[in-house]
């Protein structure tokens, strides 16, 4: 993987281009490059991954008389197929990386070229004879390109940082990005960049700029209803095939790979065939787990987690034979690693979820640069708990996060005045529900499911991502997502509920195709969220860090959020409160108030309201 920038008439001399790739440097530690036109400036850092030796960028190609330069970041995983077919059309190559099977298919195709990619990408190619910059991103948005279009200029890069180091880029927040910081966050609308006149390119879309023409977006891909013929038999054994195929084509690597597993059904699975794929190669499998220190003194089962994973890891790491890595957190650089993971993101995020996974992303990168982690099941597959919750299934609104009242109390009068949150957040969750397609007659369930898998897709599963990329980015390691392969979405999207709901089992379809890769006790073990500490050192340090801001009274977040809502929140008879799903209760909102105030430092935040 890599960090990609670029910039169209904007006139940044080299050493701000120099800046712009030292911000993102973390994602490609082994090497970077800077292609330089009279219009155009095109940047890259490296993590080295395929072709270790050819695979440098910007990569330049000269064809019909013309010449294009492509920067990219990503992984294509039918390399081959795309370039046997480009062999065809008369094409030739000098490396075996897909960053010329991108290229050359963009100038074979055009932008056609996307219908051919299975893969994980952010890409950006100048045609040098017509002045024009093409870029895209992939289906599922497992790979970021943010962009800034102000006049006839236009900078893009794989992280908000990289615009942010450019001198005369803004750091203003304006009432529409508090809205979502506040309302909406950790989650925030695909194509928002939070940062005033900053966007991000959706996924799925793909667009073109030029000092002619500006700027234009187009959406290339998108998940639609179609009649499901396949009985339920077929439908497992097509799981089967389709789950374990994107598993072993994600193997596929110059350097060694590792897996994440949680003892849960995901990563299990992807753990088990990957296992199988290098015991065949004579290799043996490494796998990771993250865990907190003194944890088992103080967990309390509940819904949502009814037990420890550590139980479930050690009988999947006997049954995988695999050398496994246990990664213990303790509270003091769990709460100091709140702060990394905003410069990891650029952005507040899920607290110390987030900060744990860069802990263990950071502890992989010590062994190994590409792992596997078994990311968007649970969206794909109907894993929630909200999937198969009556109630909160038919509530018209985001069904992990039902707290818009909640949020609004922390604003400030004269701010919340400007804002009318339940529009805000419905009108979200609204344009969403209408992009469902859905061309045939099907149960009123049946359509509700679409837009449930829909809302994941587009919401929920994006915050998720966004954690993953910038979490491992921020150590040089790439983690590759096969449940996000766009053929299993595009065929689980109109598999019938009770074909999902097999046994009346969260995932039960999954569970049903993986029961011969699988012991029984992973096999039906009731689904666990990604795992929070249970220290309660951990609240108190939070809680103690709030109240010191709060008794300083100098912060900038103050002036957006009332001092007696935060000193209710920290208080020791407060409600328990769940700000995102069962992934943000007391605690981890305490900490995102905490990430708030350090990003509104770290970044120079002007606030435009």
């Amino acid at each position: 993987m890599c960090g990609i920038a670029g910039a169209v008439n904007s006139d940044l001399d080299y050493e701000t281009l120099l800046e712009v790739i030292n911000s993102l440097k973390r994602r490609g530690p082994d090497d970077d490059g800077i292609y330089i036109s009279s219009e155009t400036a095109l940047l890259h850092t490296r993590l080295a991954v395929i072709d270790i030796e050819n695979g440098t960028q910007p990569m330049i190609s000269s064809e019909y008389g013309s010449e294009y330069a492509i920067v990219y970041n990503g992984e294509l995983y039918n390399t081959d197929e795309v370039r046997t077919n480009l062999r065809k059309k008369g094409f030739s190559f000098k490396t075996h990386s897909d960053t010329e099977v991108i290229l050359k298919a963009y100038i074979c195709w055009g932008e056609d070229c996307l219908k051919w990619f299975n893969g994980i990408f952010a890409f950006a190619i100048w045609n040098v004879d017509e002045h024009k910059l093409f870029f895209a991103r992939d289906r599922m948005g497992v790979k970021p390109f943010f962009y800034r279009n102000v006049g006839d200029s236009f900078i893009f890069a794989s992280e908000l940082k990289g615009i942010l180091s450019v001198p005369n880029v803004e750091h203003k927040l304006d009432i529409n990005g508090l809205s979502e910081l506040i309302l909406i966050g950790p989650g925030r609308q695909s194509g928002n960049g939070i940062f005033k006149n900053i966007n991000e390119l959706p996924p799925a879309h793909y667009g073109y700029f030029s000092r002619y023409e500006g700027l234009t977006i187009k959406k290339y891909w998108q998940v639609v209803d179609k009649p499901h013929t396949d009985n339920l038999e077929d439908t497992i054994e097509k799981v089967k095939y389709l789950v374990r195929d994107a598993i072993v084509k994600q193997n596929v690597s110059d350097i060694p790979i590792c897996t994440f597993l949680s003892g849960g059904l995901d990563s299990s699975i992807i753990s088990s065939v990957t296992n199988r794929n290098l015991n065949r190669q004579g290799k043996k499998l490494h796998t990771f787990s993250v865990h907190y220190q003194d944890n088992e003194k103080y967990f309390t089962a509940n819904r949502f987690q009814p037990n420890s994973d550590d139980i479930y890891i050690e009988q999947m790491v006997e049954y995988l034979g695999s050398e496994h890595h246990k990664i213990v957190i303790d509270t003091p650089e769990l709460v100091e690693a709140l702060f990394s993971s905003v410069d990891s993101k650029d952005l507040p995020g899920m607290a110390d979820v987030d900060a744990s996974m860069l802990l263990l992303c950071k502890a992989i990168k010590e062994h190994f640069s590409v792992g596997i982690s078994g990311e968007c099941a649970d969206e794909i597959f109907g894993g929630y708990p909200w999937y198969r919750d009556d109630t909160i299934r038919a509530t018209d609104g985001f069904p992990w996060s039902q707290s818009t009242a909640f949020r609004y109390s922390f604003l400030n009068d004269d701010i919340a005045n400007k804002i009318d949150p339940q529009e805000y957040v419905y009108s979200k969750y609204l344009e969403t529900i209408k992009s469902v397609i859905i061309e045939r007659e099907i149960s009123p369930l049946e359509r509700r499911m679409r837009e449930m898998m829909k809302l994941n897709l587009d919401w929920f599963m994006q915050t998720l991502l966004d954690r993953k990329d910038r979490a491992s980015m921020y150590s040089g390691l790439e983690v590759r997502v096969p449940f996000c392969d766009y053929r299993i979405v595009e065929y689980m999207y109109s598999v019938p509920w009770d074909f999902k709901d097999y046994l009346g089992r969260e995932k039960g379809l999954l569970r049903k195709a993986s029961e011969d890769i699988l012991p029984e006790s992973i096999l039906w073990r009731k689904k666990s969220p990604y795992p929070k500490t249970f220290n309660p050192n951990y609240l108190n340090a939070v809680s103690q860090r709030l109240k010191n801001i709060i008794e300083d009274g100098t912060s900038p977040l103050l002036y957006i959020v009332k001092k007696s809502e935060l000193e209710k929140l920290i208080s020791s008879n407060a409600e328990p409160v769940q700000w995102y799903g069962q992934l943000m209760n007391t605690p981890q909102t305490i900490a995102y108030f905490l990430q708030l105030d350090y990003w509104l430092k770290r970044y120079n935040v002007q606030l435009d309201f």
